[in-house]
């Protein structure tokens, strides 16, 4: 793997993720950060968060609706989407690898891992 050129905004991009517990948007991030970097492009955000996730060192969220949002917490955990507001929440649960050896039995391929997503409706929404 590469060494990434060190970059004061993408470590900004990083801190700014790993402080938050929402899964902001790249349009998001882009106006947080812009407090600290003014001159910062829209381009630039998008372009080290995809970066960032391509490295593995932030989680990129693909929803429903055609949205991309990012989780700061790169570790193997599961989230909930809300199918009203769209946000997106962590779930606190124990983990549930043991999909991976049901899917195996049903596959002739290798499993190495799985990405699972809960839809419904969030406590602000249900009210």
């Amino acid at each position: 793997m590469a060494v990434m050129k060190y970059s004061r905004q993408r470590e900004a991009i990083k801190e700014y993720l790993s402080q938050t517990i929402e899964h902001p948007t790249a349009d998001t991030v882009y106006m947080n950060i812009r407090k600290q970097y003014p001159n910062i492009s829209l381009g630039t955000v998008y372009r080290n968060l995809n970066l960032l996730a391509e490295q593995g060192e932030i989680l990129k969220i693909n929803c429903r609706d055609g949205s991309d949002r990012f989780d700061g917490n790169p570790n193997p955990h599961y989230h909930f989407i809300c199918n009203g507001c769209g946000r997106v929440f962590d779930l606190e649960m124990e983990s549930i690898d043991h999909i991976n050896v049901i899917a195996g039995e049903h596959f002739k391929g290798n499993i190495e891992g799985h990405i699972t997503f809960f839809y419904g409706s969030c406590p602000d929404c249900n009210q």
